[in-house]
Protein backbone atom coordinates (compact mmCIF):
# COMPACT_ATOMS: atom_id res chain seq x y z
CA UNK A 1 0.00 0.00 0.00
CA UNK A 2 3.05 2.41 1.01
CA UNK A 3 3.99 1.36 -2.63
CA UNK A 4 1.03 3.25 -4.19
CA UNK A 5 1.04 6.50 -2.57
CA UNK A 6 4.39 6.57 -3.11
CA UNK A 7 4.31 6.38 -7.11
CA UNK A 8 1.23 8.79 -7.60
CA UNK A 9 1.46 11.62 -9.61
CA UNK A 10 -0.48 14.63 -8.04
CA UNK A 11 0.20 18.22 -8.61
CA UNK A 12 2.32 20.86 -6.50
CA UNK A 13 4.16 23.61 -6.61
CA UNK A 14 7.72 23.15 -7.19
CA UNK A 15 10.60 25.09 -4.71
CA UNK A 16 13.49 24.14 -7.20
CA UNK A 17 13.91 25.53 -10.76
CA UNK A 18 10.96 27.87 -9.95
CA UNK A 19 10.94 31.28 -11.68
CA UNK A 20 7.62 33.42 -9.80
CA UNK A 21 6.27 30.39 -7.80
CA UNK A 22 6.48 27.17 -8.73
CA UNK A 23 3.21 26.92 -10.06
CA UNK A 24 4.09 26.29 -13.90
CA UNK A 25 7.34 23.86 -12.85
CA UNK A 26 4.65 22.16 -10.78
CA UNK A 27 2.32 21.62 -14.00
CA UNK A 28 5.07 20.22 -15.93
CA UNK A 29 6.62 17.95 -13.57
CA UNK A 30 2.69 16.70 -13.45
CA UNK A 31 2.44 16.42 -17.55
CA UNK A 32 6.27 15.34 -17.92
CA UNK A 33 6.77 17.83 -20.06
CA UNK A 34 9.38 20.93 -20.75
CA UNK A 35 8.74 23.61 -18.41
CA UNK A 36 9.38 26.22 -21.26
CA UNK A 37 6.56 24.71 -23.25
CA UNK A 38 4.65 25.25 -19.43
CA UNK A 39 5.69 29.19 -19.44
CA UNK A 40 5.11 29.94 -23.29
CA UNK A 41 1.37 28.83 -23.12
CA UNK A 42 1.06 30.42 -19.89
CA UNK A 43 2.55 33.59 -21.20
CA UNK A 44 0.00 33.17 -24.59
CA UNK A 45 -2.68 32.95 -22.21
CA UNK A 46 -1.80 35.93 -20.40
CA UNK A 47 -1.79 38.19 -23.68
CA UNK A 48 -4.81 36.79 -24.90
CA UNK A 49 -7.54 36.13 -21.54
CA UNK A 50 -5.11 38.20 -18.97
CA UNK A 51 -8.18 38.31 -16.42
CA UNK A 52 -8.78 34.71 -16.27
CA UNK A 53 -5.34 33.42 -16.69
CA UNK A 54 -4.46 35.89 -13.95
CA UNK A 55 -6.89 34.16 -11.62
CA UNK A 56 -6.56 31.00 -12.85
CA UNK A 57 -2.66 31.39 -11.84
CA UNK A 58 -3.57 33.25 -8.43
CA UNK A 59 -5.59 30.45 -7.74
CA UNK A 60 -2.76 28.12 -8.29
CA UNK A 61 -0.97 29.79 -6.19
CA UNK A 62 -2.89 29.57 -3.37
CA UNK A 63 -4.64 26.22 -3.38
CA UNK A 64 -1.37 24.31 -4.65
CA UNK A 65 0.34 22.17 -1.71
CA UNK A 66 4.13 23.40 -1.76
CA UNK A 67 7.14 20.40 -2.27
Amino acid sequence: MKDYFDNTNSLYKVQFGKKVSGVCAGLARYWNTEVWIIRAVALISLLLFPVPTAIAYLLAVILLPSR
